[in-house]
């Protein structure tokens, strides 16, 4: 196995705790269980975008920047199903799970409130890099 897979293999495995957690956490706030593996399936697309570029990064350490990097450029360019209500939608997962993050005490008060208010800030920016629009597509 290459050092790259190696290292990709530990980080999914020091991962999935983090993701368990966080599935348990959203499963006691009475979510549906679409909804809440919705909210899984979008942070473990996170979760690759965090080691798609060097250097490799757990979910525990993402921040604001990773955040924005993986909504208004990895994901649109990456995901054919990229649309402004899927973008929407994993907004919404990841200010859930940086509320998770901090509750749980793997991260600061602080990263998720950077979070927080970037995605409020560049919202439309983000929307925009999604919104193909029928005069754009051709």
């Amino acid at each position: 196995m290459e050092d790259y897979d190696k290292e990709v293999a530990e980080i999914r495995k020091y991962n999935q705790p983090i993701l368990d957690g966080f599935q348990a956490w959203l499963e006691k706030t009475g979510l549906t269980e679409k909804t809440v593996a919705n909210h899984i399936q979008n942070v473990d697309f996170l979760a690759d975008y965090l080691f798609y570029y060097e250097p490799l990064y757990k979910l525990d350490e993402a921040d604001a920047v990773d955040v924005y990097g993986f909504l208004a450029d990895w994901y649109p360019r990456k995901a054919m199903w990229a649309s402004v209500s899927n973008t929407k939608s994993y907004m919404g997962s990841f200010r859930k799970f940086f509320k998770f993050l901090v509750e749980s005490k793997r991260v600061d008060k602080e990263i998720e409130d950077d979070v927080r208010k970037m995605l409020k800030e560049r919202k439309e920016e983000i929307l925009d890099a999604v919104d193909f629009g029928d005069d754009d597509w051709w």
